[in-house]
């Protein structure tokens, strides 16, 4: 059997290993390094496949966060309602930029931010909301369009964790996620499902002023060059990742497919487990399996990290320190509202191995050594 791995990049890279060299190498022999065909070529085939308007490829994910809060023009103090559940970049932006961040609590089944606690979240200074699609899942996109929609609140999306996932409105209309708000943002980070060989990022919209407000921002805020028109960052997808980028779009939806077959080998192992819960499936939206995380009651979390470790089996805890918690925030202006099931869910989650890659022989090793601990 291979070993184990969290996130198996080795194996998935000698599947597409001469596609991919065969691209570097053309970039690497007309030295278009920066601003390459390939990044063009990137661009068009991610809106075809989002059905969005316009893709900005940036440098990174946080990158991307930060340039959509600043294309829309949030100011300092202006109050923006997060999850505490989440990656600290969702609201490590907000500190860089001065807004005051409002955390407020997740769903106890999805893990994604709970609308009603939203809803109780806005004041007369609540200026946009960021839903994190957490872990691949969709978040309940037409609820939290409704309250935007009610209150003029902007939507940021944070799409880093779910792209590929479908959201289905009530009237049967399928979007993908990262195209229902104002803007989305992503991250081509390696571990992600769509992932290149370093970092990368990307905004989408369907609004035709923010698309350039965004380009603007990301190039300097120059429209035109050596001309800078507003305060801006240099934030750009180089040519060698948008190529890998490119063949991996490709195959996204076949990666998805086989991420989702992993899950389903672990839901019926751990079906019949009382202590155990399983990620739950909203039905308005499918699972793309970032990470395939557990919920555990009257378990030593701990000890079976380190089982699983004596194993050779890796395990991860996202995210034990919850973004309100974090010593980061306590010299800036924050709000938090009840966070009970945020708090509650950090001391009981545990990711399992979730990757393309993943064989039968060693899904099998992971939910028996789980069980050995266990039972």
């Amino acid at each position: 059997m291979k070993k184990i791995q969290m996130v198996d990049l080795v194996t998935q890279y000698e599947n597409i290993k001469e596609e991919v060299q065969t691209s570097i190498n053309s970039i690497l022999e007309k030295a278009q390094f920066i601003n390459g065909p390939d990044v063009h070529a990137f661009k068009e085939e991610l809106e075809n496949y989002l059905g969005a308007k316009h893709v900005i490829p940036c440098a990174n994910g946080t990158d991307a966060l930060q340039i959509a809060m600043m294309a829309l023009d949030l100011k300092p103090g202006d109050e923006v309602i997060t999850p505490s559940y989440t990656y600290i970049a969702t609201t490590e932006v907000m500190g860089l930029l001065r807004l005051k961040p409002v955390f407020v609590d997740c769903d106890p089944k999805t893990f994604n931010i709970d609308p009603e606690a939203i809803r109780k979240a806005i004041t007369p200074n609540t200026k946009a909301i960021v839903p994190v699609h957490l872990y691949g899942q969709a978040c309940n996109m037409e609820e939290i369009k409704a309250i935007a929609e009610e209150h003029n609140l902007y939507i940021i999306e944070d799409n880093a964790q779910a792209i590929g996932s479908d959201y289905t409105f009530s009237d049967g209309k399928k979007v993908k996620t990262g195209t229902i708000g104002d803007i989305g943002c992503t991250s081509f980070f390696p571990s992600k499902n769509l992932g290149c060989y370093g970092d990368g990022g990307a905004l989408c919209t369907n609004n035709d002023e923010l698309a350039e407000k965004i380009k603007m921002i990301a190039n300097h805020g120059q429209s035109k060059r050596y001309y800078h028109d507003r305060v801006g960052c240099n934030s750009r997808l180089d040519t060698i990742q948008a190529a890998v980028l490119r063949i991996k779009l490709r195959k996204l939806d076949d990666y998805i497919t086989a991420r989702r077959k992993a899950a389903a080998y672990y839901d019926n192992f751990f079906a019949d487990f009382n202590n155990v819960t399983t990620p739950h499936r909203d039905e308005k939206t499918n699972h793309v399996f970032h990470q395939y995380t557990l919920q555990l009651e009257g378990i030593d979390r701990d000890g079976l990290v380190e089982h699983l470790a004596a194993k050779d089996i890796p395990a991860m805890i996202y995210y034990p320190v919850p973004a309100h918690r974090q010593k980061m925030f306590a010299e800036l202006e924050t709000e938090c509202g009840d966070l009970t099931t945020t708090d509650w869910l950090t001391s009981r989650v545990i990711s399992l191995p979730m990757h393309t890659e993943l064989e039968e022989e060693q899904l099998a090793f992971i939910c028996n050594s789980v069980k050995e601990f266990i039972k």
